[in-house]
């Protein structure tokens, strides 16, 4: 056992190892000088490499270790052991430097995933990296939290949000992981991964472990991408049959459903065939009332008594062909392209007939076909320099007619974009156009479109669905 403030022969042994090992590198990297013509030169010579492969060995071998960490996996009587080094430890983690100071050997306890995972963990903490696998995030995190190995708790969390936005990741897992912890970024990294793809998330087995807290979340959001608002109801039915949630949680979530969303027709089936409003249905009767009572008058005439600014009466974004359409742009940073499509006027029984076309623009380039530098006739000719903000891709979107605003509907347009993982097309990528702009300026901004390889291209592709969401204004004001 050692006192504090001495060092046993071994733990000598093993500071000049390590000390021996530093003053390796650190020859290795000094700049070789010499003097040629009358001016120094300087060269550098890096073996980094060899100073971690030195260090790998170290730690597999246990050459003049001074510390044993045994690491007993909790519940189970599996004890790994590692030797070590105090003064490598002591370097990332002010606990491991509090736990070894008058001992030199240590007992841990942690849960199986962790325990699993710990030769990664030190080995991290002797040559600052590692391999992480999707199921070793957390635990690895954890490890990094509880030590205070700040640089690889930062890692991780970037792993888990690169891996949440190509749509690897265990979204659900990971956001209540994140709260239990507090880490808001990667909270908010799963939140607007769940939002964009909730479509895909309802019709996994991560839908039956959805937490109160993180379907009260979802549920208020309206950058929502599902096929329509009934689908939100079916998925928020099947939550509840399996969670059977106290009643007051099953109400409040019941009241976030926007029923004006949903065509008369289809409300009337749910009432008649929904076991959740069969239980709930007087939570919500005013909802439903509501409702009916906006698809059955012209949104001018329903604005003169009731308010349409709350978000009942917004719709989210919304896969049906009513609101938007999909659009397959091949080979992207070839040449312009343009489209059309047709939307409902408005999310209201009355305009249900009532349609509204859209133009749309693809440029890969920002500046418009008559702006751009032709190329020169001559050899040696010189060309205009290229500006960043010319590499830009373009997307415009305009009304074929305005007669829509006539009727007191202005339009949000959002256009997503779409990434294939597992065989699946998730979104990538959302971005919503300014209320009064027929254009999306940070479309596609740090975008390459010339790499077949681009995150934002599928098989050489962009994949883009076009969303337009009619939004009603109170023309006249509601009688108080």
């Amino acid at each position: 056992m050692l006192r504090v403030g001495y060092y046993t022969p071994g733990s000598w042994g093993s500071f000049w190892a390590i000390l021996a090992l530093v003053g390796l590198a650190t020859r290795a990297a000094t700049a070789q000088r010499a003097d040629v013509s009358g001016e120094a030169a300087a060269t550098s010579i890096n073996h980094s490499q060899m100073l971690l492969q030195r260090l790998q060995e170290l730690l597999r071998q246990g050459n003049a270790s001074d510390v044993v960490l045994r690491v007993q996996a909790t519940g189970t009587d599996e004890v790994r052991v590692f030797y070590a080094h105090r003064l490598l430890l002591g370097l990332h983690s002010e606990l491991f430097r509090g736990l070894l100071r008058n001992q030199s050997e240590v007992a841990l306890q942690e849960p199986r995933e962790c325990a699993a995972v710990f030769d990664k963990f030190i080995r991290y903490l002797y040559c600052g990296e590692l391999t992480v696998l999707l199921a070793q995030a957390i635990p690895l995190h954890r490890l990094a939290t509880k030590y205070g190995v700040a640089s690889l708790q930062r890692g991780v969390a970037d792993y888990m949000r690169a891996h949440l936005a190509g749509g690897a990741g265990p979204a659900v897992g990971w956001y209540h992981y994140a709260v239990s912890t507090g880490d808001e970024a990667l909270r908010d990294s799963c939140l607007q991964f769940l939002a964009w793809n909730l479509s895909a998330v309802v019709g996994s087995a991560e839908w039956g472990v959805v937490s109160p807290d993180l379907l009260a979340q979802l549920l208020q959001r309206s950058d929502l991408v599902l096929q329509d608002e009934l689908e939100l109801f079916h998925a928020l039915e099947a939550w509840l049959g399996r969670a059977r949630p106290p009643p007051a949680v099953a109400e409040r979530a019941l009241r976030a459903i926007r029923y004006p969303m949903i065509p008369p027709a289809q409300l009337f089936q749910l009432q008649a065939r929904s076991a959740a409003l069969a239980r709930h249905g007087s939570a919500v009767a005013d909802l439903l009332l509501q409702a009916y009572q906006f698809h059955a008058a012209s949104p001018l005439h329903y604005a003169k008594f009731f308010d349409v600014n709350g978000s009942a009466f917004l719709p989210r974004n919304y896969l049906a062909p009513a609101w938007g359409a999909s659009w397959v742009i091949n080979n992207p940073a070839r040449d312009d392209r343009s489209t059309s499509f047709q939307t409902q006027l408005g999310p209201s029984g009355h305009d249900a007939g009532r349609r509204v076309t859209w133009n749309v623009l693809f440029s890969p380039r920002w500046l418009p076909v008559s702006l751009r530098p032709v190329y020169a006739d001559a050899a040696g000719t010189a060309l205009p320099a290229a500006r960043p903000e010319d590499g830009r891709p373009r997307l415009v979107v305009t009304p074929a007619s305005s007669g829509g605003d006539a009727a007191g509907v202005s339009f949000q347009k959002t256009v997503l974009v779409g990434a294939r993982q597992q065989g699946r097309l998730l979104v990538r990528h959302a971005y919503s156009f300014h209320q009064s702009s027929e254009e999306a300026g940070d479309f596609l901004a740090h975008a390459d479109l010339q790499r077949r390889n681009s995150e934002y291209l599928v098989e050489n592709a962009l994949h883009l669905h076009l969303i337009v969401k009619p939004v009603y204004h109170t023309l006249i004001r509601t009688p108080k």
